[in-house]
């Protein structure tokens, strides 16, 4: 994420941090650039915006409403410590909580986070109509049968059969991967790609990654796969 629009994960959800110095007019702008790299990964969630001390009017509350209702992105409550923010907030009909401590931004971007940074771990198979999303990566040790779904932030491992749909580095990380002991999603995304299984596909011979490629989704067996 950019630093002035940061994505965290907490007990209640997600929570999107905006930077509380930068002109409100950046702030939108680098907002909309994130929802429209990560549209799969935001659309139908619900998030807390977070925006601290920063002193916002009824009119900056609306437009930053406005831009996630745009995206498809329910907006659950405000979390700011700014007597004026909540003012405003409550004129324009939402909700404010308190705000909570942002992460901090690392002093230099590390070149890919750690596979275990902020992951979720699922013990347990995903059955049909269960959708899983979560900002970093996700570990499913079980199944992930045909009608879940599994959209992540980060790399997706499923210590199982993947028959659902899947989408990994859903807020724009094509570096991502997706690995199975049975590969076999009904359709798989990594960022902006989508690839779908052929109607005759091959049986599944072992455990494999699916990574980007040469501009395009790519499949090879787990135990010769290196990532670049």
């Amino acid at each position: 994420m950019e630093e002035k629009v940061r994505l965290k994960g907490d007990r209640q959800g997600l929570r999107l941090y905006l930077d509380e110095e930068a002109p409100f007019e950046e702030i939108l702008a680098g907002l909309e650039r994130q929802l429209r790299r990560g549209e799969g990964f935001f659309r139908g969630s619900s998030l807390m915006v977070d925006v601290g001390n920063r002193e916002l009017n009824r009119e900056e509350v609306l437009a930053l409403a406005a831009l996630l209702e745009k995206w498809g992105v329910e907006l659950r409550a405000l979390g700011t410590d700014n007597r004026q923010s909540r003012g405003a907030i409550r004129e324009a009909g939402l909700r404010s909580v308190p705000s909570s401590a942002a992460p901090a931004a690392p002093a230099e971007a590390p070149q890919r986070p750690s596979a275990s940074a902020d992951a979720l771990f699922i013990t347990r198979t995903v059955r049909s109509g269960q959708s899983f999303r979560h900002h970093g990566a996700v570990t499913v040790v079980g199944d992930v049968n045909p009608g879940a779904e599994v959209i992540a932030g980060g790399d997706v491992v499923v210590w199982g059969r993947l028959r659902g749909f899947v989408h990994a580095g859903a807020i724009g990380d094509e570096q991502a991967i997706v690995c199975a002991l049975e590969l076999s999603p009904t359709q798989l995304r990594i960022a902006g790609l989508v690839s779908r299984p052929p109607e005759e596909a091959p049986p599944s011979t072992g455990p494999e990654v699916a990574h980007i490629e040469g501009g395009r989704i790519v499949v090879e067996p787990w135990d010769t796969f290196r990532r670049g």
